[in-house]
This record gives C-alpha cells, sequence and structure tokens, in this order.
C-alpha cells in the first residue's frame, strides 16, 4: 500500500509522484514536501497498526526528494565539490539506483518471509530408537548354512598357487665384469695405449659393451691403468699406469661397483 498526497501539482499515490518526477513529467520545485508530509501522517493515524514497511518506503524516498530540492534551491559554492562526488550521475539516476537498492532489499525480506513460513510449516522427527531397538545388534550368522562353513574352511585351507614371474624376455648377460678384466688386460699393450672402442668393435650387445666399460672402470679403480679423454665425446684412451702391468691386476670374482 502507498501513501496518498494531494498537491497543487499532483492527486494520488506517492508511487506514482515519484515515477512523474523520473520521467520529468512532474517539475520537483513546483512539488510541495509539506502537503506529502501531512498526506502521511494522515494516513499513519488512519491505520490501526503501524506498518512499518510503509514507513520506512517513506522515509527513505522523502529524504532523498528533500537532499535534491534543497541541492537545486540554495546552491552554494561546494556545487563543484558535490558534482565530482556524483560524477556523471544525474540527480534522478542517483535517485532511481537509491530506489533499486531498496526494492533489493524489500525482495530479500519477501524471500525470507516466505522460507520462514514454509519452515514453520514442518515438524522433523525428535524421538530416537524404541526402547526394544537400542540394545538389537545385527545377526552375522543370518542365511549362512552348515554347507557354506565347510566350503569356507576348504577354501582357507586349500594351498594357493605361487606366483611365477616369466623373464623369457630379459636378455642372458653372456659376460661377467670379472670375465671382461680378464679380457681387458690381455688387450692393452705392454707400450702404448689402445681405445675403448677398440676392445668393443666387435661386440654387438648394447649390455657387453656397458660391462667392458664397468671393467674399465674397475681397472682404473684399482690403480692399474691411466685413462685420457682430449675432447668431450672423444675417443676414451687406455694405457699401463707407471710400474703396473697385468701382474698388478686384482682380478675379481664379483663385481661391487
Amino acid at each position: 500500500m502507498s501513501v496518498t498526497v494531494n498537491t497543487p501539482v499532483f492527486d494520488g499515490p506517492f508511487d506514482l509522484l515519484l515515477h512523474l518526477i523520473l520521467k520529468e513529467e512532474v517539475e520537483l520545485y513546483e512539488v510541495s514536501l509539506s502537503s506529502v508530509v501531512d498526506a502521511y501522517i494522515t494516513e499513519l493515524e488512519r491505520l490501526e497498526n503501524l506498518d512499518l514497511e510503509l514507513a520506512t518506503e517513506f522515509l527513505l524516498i522523502a529524504a532523498i526528494l528533500v537532499e535534491l530540492k534543497t541541492r537545486r534551491m540554495l546552491p552554494d559554492k561546494e556545487r563543484d565539490d558535490l558534482e565530482d562526488e556524483f560524477g556523471l550521475w544525474e540527480e534522478r539516476d542517483l535517485l532511481l539506483a537509491r530506489l533499486l537498492e531498496c526494492k533489493t532489499f524489500k525482495d530479500a525480506a519477501v524471500i525470507l518471509r516466505r522460507l520462514s513460513i514454509d519452515a514453520s510449516q514442518s515438524w522433523p522427527r525428535r524421538a530416537g530408537l524404541e526402547e526394544r531397538f537400542l540394545g538389537l545388534a545385527p545377526d552375522l550368522l543370518a542365511g549362512v548354512t552348515l554347507e557354506d562353513i565347510r566350503n569356507s574352511y576348504i577354501s582357507a585351507l586349500t594351498p594357493r598357487p605361487t606366483n611365477y614371474i616369466d623373464t623369457y624376455h630379459i636378455a642372458p648377460i653372456r659376460l661377467s665384469v670379472a670375465d671382461a678384466v680378464k679380457e681387458i688386460v690381455d688387450e692393452i699393450p705392454t707400450s702404448g695405449s689402445i681405445s675403448f672402442k677398440q676392445i668393443t668393435m666387435d661386440l654387438v650387445d648394447r649390455i657387453e659393451v656397458i660391462v667392458r666399460f664397468l671393467a674399465v672402470l674397475e681397472l682404473y679403480k684399482q690403480g692399474v691403468i691411466e685413462i685420457d679423454q682430449m675432447a668431450s665425446f672423444g675417443s676414451i684412451e687406455m694405457r699401463w699406469a707407471e710400474d703396473a702391468g697385468p701382474a698388478n691386476v686384482d682380478l675379481i670374482d664379483t663385481y661391487d661397483g
């Protein structure tokens, strides 16, 4: 419900007056705010109970109208500051924005009221289980026969097959590091050097090349050979260390790395 106002320029509901002001069909200068307030007081006296929604809406809109009318009638030096404050907003746009904000809260209040009414019409279950059901436990053997127990016992005692992992796809290593050490010792000349490429040129499998390289590292770790490589990825040259020879090699049975 809206307040009805009676002024020289307008006679009708307050909401319609606002609508006409926004459309500039009614000049704000010609609206008597005192008449609007008198109509509001008369409406409150007519009502038996105070309508807070109606009162809040009227006070908000009336306060905005008073503010706008005061600025138009009493311009001052701070007018420019006020225009900077509101930026490009027109006064009617500012009023519309505030009205929309007011409507948003009103709509939210309607939704909350409806939710409250819906909630008041439901009654959740508050009672727990009956006393005779509180101590009951499920029968874990319900439906289990002697035959089922017998089959489970036999299944538990039956040996499980051993998991077998087939390794046929793994290429066997036909050369050990210990064997490679013996072969390299025989191939390194007494004087001069030999390259790693020379001692692996007849090998086909990559794993055999790796085993030969590990054997070279084993000899170098024992300190019986010297290794030179003049450039990155260049040829690896090996020679006997000073005062070292085949007799100084510790032939290994197993390779520990």
